[in-house]
């Protein structure tokens, strides 16, 4: 604990103010375990990295997988037309009102 509380005086002297804040919120915190334990598809507890990694892969491997789509390189592409008409110099002057779409030419 001393040394903790010689680190936050140090970080106070310096002006290392980022530190100083982590440090404070740590030691008001105090002690909190982590925990790496995840449940399988059975719910059954598993604790051991291997088995942490492998149920997340299977996770995200069943949450993530698209049906139909074999390729998405052979998917098509569609886009929508323009439905705002081209607009000419002469509707481009300046304090002119801002016609059906309410934008002004200014924008």
């Amino acid at each position: 604990m001393k040394a903790k509380i010689d680190e936050l005086e140090i970080n106070s002297r310096i002006k290392n103010i980022g530190d100083l804040y982590r440090g404070i919120s740590d030691f008001k915190k105090g002690y909190q375990p982590i925990t790496n334990i995840v449940r399988n598809e059975k719910g059954d507890l598993v604790a051991d990295p291997h088995g942490i990694l492998a149920r997340w892969k299977n996770n995200f491997s069943r949450l993530l997988h698209v049906h139909g789509i074999n390729d998405v390189r052979q998917t098509e592409v569609h886009t929508a037309e323009s439905l705002v008409p081209e607009t000419s110099a002469f509707e481009l002057r300046r304090h002119k009102s801002p016609g059906i779409y309410q934008i002004p030419a200014e924008f």
